[in-house]
């Protein structure tokens, strides 16, 4: 397997954390390196980020977060899970209004880049993007477009095949979270 192929695996939607294990400014801001170098559409670089990573900062942004749609009984991380770190992604709407699909390639950029430092997270777009808006005193001409939430994992997940078409994820009994994927059979098109 390569490196490549070991990180995206790495790579899932983690929601649960030890919280103790902090990660520092510094570190986020080469995680956000990662995302500067990355590609943009037109090369406009329209996204700009908030970093949250102290215990009073990200207490303002979790309650404003909506996690695991799926889960429908599980209403998000308790204290001690949570995570210890936020990337709030912005829209410069003086810049642009539009970000084409720059917020998804710098997001796995991010999130890879926490992988290979030990971390991992959660890509969350359920966001009160208004109340977290003014949580935060957010000028208008930013516009949230999601939130990354990262810590160190404190949970299993695992990547299985689709049974009968279901994608939706969930957890057994021993907390383990699966993510169904479809099979590479069934992405390919040959027309």
């Amino acid at each position: 397997m390569s490196h490549i192929q070991e990180l995206i695996r790495k790579n899932r939607s983690y929601r649960r954390f030890y919280e103790e294990v902090s990660i520092s400014r510094e570190t986020l801001l080469e995680l956000i390196d990662l995302a500067r170098l990355s590609p943009s559409a037109r090369n406009a670089q329209t996204i700009k980020y908030i970093l949250c990573h102290t215990p009073e900062r990200n207490a303002l942004v979790f309650p404003n977060l909506a996690w695991a749609g799926y889960l429908k009984d599980w209403t998000g991380p308790e204290p001690g899970e949570r995570p210890t770190a936020y990337i709030i992604m912005l829209n410069d709407t003086r810049i642009f209004d539009n970000y084409f699909c720059d917020d998804g390639i710098a997001a796995q950029s991010i999130m890879l880049g926490a992988v290979e430092k030990g971390y991992g997270g959660c890509i969350i777009g359920s966001v009160e993007r208004i109340k977290l808006q003014k949580a935060l005193n957010i000028p208008a001409h930013f516009k949230i477009i999601q939130v990354l939430a990262l810590g160190k994992p404190k949970e299993e997940v695992v990547i299985e095949s689709t049974v009968s078409g279901n994608i939706k994820y969930y957890r057994d009994s021993n907390q383990v979270h699966h993510v169904p994927k479809r099979p590479l059979d069934e992405l390919i098109l040959d027309l």
